[in-house]
């Protein structure tokens, strides 16, 4: 399908890439007869609609920006939820009135009662420290090499959980309240990006994910997208072939970073409430699962990884008793079905291929 799909001619692959756009951006407002068993309101308990659309396509920015970090480089973050609060925490400690950090800018300054850093700064603010916290944890750790590796970033995410909870600065285990969104904390005075009407927000991650895939393929392309995928294959050999192995890994955790922080940020934009627990390990496990179930290396399988564990637990609720169950039995199969993901990278199919094509032949 894939094969085919390509091999047409560039205009009508155009034509479906805009087609395939559209519907997407029509999806909060899905009606067509015979598809409409999709949304999750159309079930007796069931979560608003755009509301799930909503953090479908915030887990498939996560995913994407995960995916440079394992699908292309090849390193194995188990602490990526930790990027994600920071950038949560950017927007909420520089942009809620309620902030500890806001209200000690307000005395240091005598800044009037009420003011808080915009939101249109704060979210170049959260991609910021984002891309600093990936810098300062890869520069002394990216030496280390696969399960060594994934404990660290494991710990990581785990530490900023932690911190967060017992400084007084973050607000604790209380959280933040009142977090800014495009127009300011949420209030009834708000028009469009609201709390009760979901489907701008979506719309919004939609365009940010639209545009950070863009992004990103060019990057996938460019020389340090081949330099990722060397160090991927065999980092010695990169390193012989004249690829410096830890500056380009270090690009790596710094850019899966800061796409991490932009995701937290507007999670934390549309929640207007954050606390520690909403960032825990079972989260980051969960952001590597959509990664490995999707195909790791490429953008389209770990997008559709990451809508499938977001929205397949809402729309079927009716089984919540039994959702890590059916999770880990999903997980299972997918792994002695399809251990290259759903929809793998071609090159990842292509290896192993070659693998399962070298065993028969060596016995």
């Amino acid at each position: 399908m894939g094969e085919r799909f390509r091999a047409l001619p560039k205009w009508q692959r155009g034509l479906a890439f805009l087609a395939f756009v559209g519907f997407l951006y029509y999806l909060p407002l899905l009606g067509i007869p015979g598809l409409t068993w999709l949304r999750t309101d159309s079930i007796e308990g069931g979560n608003n609609w755009a509301g799930v659309l909503f953090i479908c396509a915030v887990y498939v920015l996560i995913a994407i920006g995960l995916n440079v970090v394992i699908g292309l480089a090849g390193l194995l973050d188990l602490g990526y939820v930790g990027f994600f609060a920071v950038g949560a925490y950017s927007v909420a400690l520089f942009g809620s009135p309620q902030s500890p950090v806001v209200e000690a800018l307000r005395n240091r300054f005598d800044l009037p009662q009420g003011w808080a850093v915009t939101w249109a700064i704060c979210i170049p603010i959260a991609i910021a420290l984002t891309l600093i916290s990936g810098v300062l944890l890869g520069w002394p750790t990216l030496r280390l090499r696969g399960d060594y590796l994934a404990i660290v970033t494991l710990g990581f995410g785990e530490i900023i959980r932690i911190v967060v909870r017992n400084v007084e600065w973050s607000g604790g285990p209380a959280g933040i309240a009142a977090i800014p969104g495009p127009e300011g904390p949420q209030s009834a005075d708000n028009t469009v990006f609201g709390l009760l009407d979901a489907k701008p927000w979506y719309w919004l991650v939609l365009t940010v994910v639209l545009v950070l895939v863009l992004a990103v393929r060019r990057l996938e392309n460019s020389r340090v997208g081949r330099a990722w995928l060397a160090v991927r294959e065999d980092e010695d050999a990169a390193a012989v072939m004249g690829v410096y192995p830890f500056k380009f890994k270090l690009w790596a955790f710094a850019i899966g970073a800061a796409l991490g922080g932009i995701s937290g940020a507007l999670f934390a934009s549309r929640q207007g409430f954050i606390e520690p627990n909403q960032f825990n390990a079972q989260l980051s496990i969960l952001f590597v699962a959509m990664v490995v179930v999707g195909g790791a290396g490429n953008m389209a399988g770990v997008a559709l990884g990451a809508f499938l564990l977001a929205y397949l637990p809402e729309r079927f609720r009716d089984f919540s008793e039994w959702r890590f169950f059916v999770f880990g039995l999903a997980l299972v199969l997918v792994m002695l079905l399809r251990p290259q993901g759903l929809i793998p990278s071609r090159r990842r199919a292509r290896e192993l291929k070659d693998r399962a094509e070298e065993v028969p032949a060596s016995v």
